[in-house]
């Protein structure tokens, strides 16, 4: 679905989480015509974006109370990108007694499935609302508007959602009910760091035997073994720049909630768990903060 700029006059959005993604996040929000009112663990990006025409709040009930939210107002949301299942449901606790008939709550972040679905249930008590909307993509489509949305919730909620996830994200799809979207962002995180344990091995792989990583991945691109992991990830391998777009820290945390899940689902997922002892070693000689792709200095520190 194409991004929609211009598409949020009059609507008033709370936006909770401003790290690496929701800063972009929310500036798309604004550029659609959103009144944004924000808040975030961090004083330093709530500066910046106040800044820029954004209303700051104290804390989380305070972003739900300054959200008008009658039930004629679909649209009326508050935006969560928080870094794990523990930050979801601390702000959830804060925001649960300010929460009213018809707010809609939007975890964007990457949170535990069985958390998710607790959380809608409390919401929906509430007479309000939960869609778990995980994204893939990482700052660079954060950024460009162009993220990848999976969502869980209710038709109803999934549509009221809908018109801000066009403000940030280009392929959207609604997975089915609450946790449906985290458990694809579970499998999608899967694919992400296999694919870089892939990446990393091959252009180890290349170096150790005495030949140009860059060249080996110039070689083999549009082949077989295309992807956009090659593309993006491959180069930063080969180019040496790790500056974080996800974090070691933060794919070491999605893996466990992938393996966690596997374990309620009563499968075992034998490649998963070498990857994340991979991405534990590599957090432990010190590169825990670094983008992902930094999985080759293992081969190379």
């Amino acid at each position: 679905m194409e991004s929609l700029q211009g598409g949020l006059q009059g609507r008033t959005v709370g936006f909770i989480g401003l790290g690496l993604m929701g800063r972009p996040m929310a500036r798309n929000l604004a550029k659609a015509g959103a009144a944004l009112v924000i808040h975030s663990r961090s004083p330093g990006p709530v500066a910046e974006l106040a800044g820029e025409g954004m209303s700051p709040a104290a804390s989380p009930a305070e972003v739900a109370a300054r959200t008008d939210a009658p039930t004629d107002a679909p649209t009326d949301a508050i935006v969560l990108m928080l870094s794990d299942t523990v930050a979801v449901e601390a702000v959830a606790a804060d925001l649960m007694d300010a929460l009213r008939p018809g707010h809609l709550v939007i975890d964007m972040g990457t949170t535990a499935v069985g958390a998710t679905r607790k959380l809608a249930e409390a919401v929906r008590a509430k007479g309000a609302e939960w869609v778990d909307a995980p994204v893939s993509g990482g700052t660079v489509a954060a950024e460009a508007g162009t993220l990848t949305i999976m969502a869980g919730g209710t038709e109803d909620a999934f549509a009221r959602a809908l018109p801000l996830f066009q403000a940030m994200g280009q392929r959207i799809t609604h997975v089915g009910e609450s946790g449906a979207g985290q458990v694809a962002k579970m499998a999608n995180q899967v694919i992400v760091a296999l694919s870089i344990g892939a990446v990393a091995e091959a252009l180890a792989l290349a170096r150790a035997a005495g030949v140009e990583p860059g060249k080996v991945r110039d070689a083999i691109r549009g082949g077989f073994a295309e992807s956009r992991i090659l593309e993006l990830h491959g180069q930063r391998m080969v180019s040496g720049d790790f500056t974080p777009g996800g974090r070691v820290a933060t794919q070491i945390k999605d893996l466990k909630q992938a393996e966690e899940l596997a374990e309620q689902s009563g499968i075992q997922l034998p490649a998963l768990g070498l990857s994340l002892e991979l991405f534990e070693l590599l957090a432990e000689q010190g590169d825990g903060g670094l983008d992902h792709s930094a999985l080759y200095r293992l081969f190379f520190k």
